[in-house]
């Protein structure tokens, strides 16, 4: 079964279970999944689709700019194309491309600079927080769901790698959030109130973060 979604052919799985109610993911590539009742039939979970397009055109527009961030080379939220070079041993970046002697050699650069940059931004801000907390040990990990993590059982703080693509605003909020949780361990009220303190703009750079 086909579903559309702003202009976008879909293929419908239909999942039946003992449920009361029905659930909607979007997945890639272009599959609706759709976990619904034994009893549902096939023109209920188009009219239950019909009824949800709203939400159905965001999911499919979040989903267009992460395959459109996949497919391209971000670095500190500005898109590059690699230009591979074979005769020169560094990585260098001129204008909108950024020249590099192999993919070997671009990501172990990344990860360098990432690291410089983690660091660099985690110290300047520990310092400028006027709070007590502890110093943690920074680590760097890629993640699929979360952009930092504050392990109060570990005594560290994970930053996910992926944030080397954003801008570096980016960074610094998903620092500052880890770091607040010292204070709060949880999302409560003077949580948000302590991020907001350094970091004003935090709800614009979580929906960017969001995608």
């Amino acid at each position: 079964m086909k579903y559309q979604i702003d202009h976008c052919d879909y293929d419908v799985v239909i999942e039946k279970k003992r449920n009361k109610n029905t659930y909607i993911r979007l997945k890639d590539p272009n599959i609706i999944y759709v976990t619904t009742g034994i009893l549902t039939t096939k023109r209920q979970v188009i009219q239950i689709l019909d009824q949800n397009i709203h939400a159905l055109v965001r999911m499919h527009q979040k989903q267009k700019k992460k395959q459109e961030r996949a497919a391209n080379f971000y670095y500190l939220g500005q898109k590059y194309d690699i230009i591979s070079v074979s005769t020169i041993n560094d990585v260098t970046i001129h204008d909108d491309k950024i020249y590099v002697p192999s993919s070997k050699h671009l990501e172990r650069w990344l990860r360098q600079q990432m690291l410089k940059l983690a660091q660099e931004r985690f110290d300047q801000i520990y310092y400028e927080m006027e709070e007590e907390i502890p110093y943690l040990p920074l680590r760097i990990r890629k993640m699929k769901t979360r952009w930092g993590v504050c392990n109060r059982r570990s005594m560290t703080i994970t930053l996910n790698y992926d944030l080397i693509q954003y801008p570096l605003e980016c960074m610094d909020y998903v620092i500052i959030h880890e770091l607040a949780h010292l204070t709060h361990f949880n999302h409560s009220k003077e949580f948000w109130q302590l991020v907001a303190k350094y970091c004003p703009q935090y709800r614009q750079i979580r929906k960017q973060l969001k995608g």
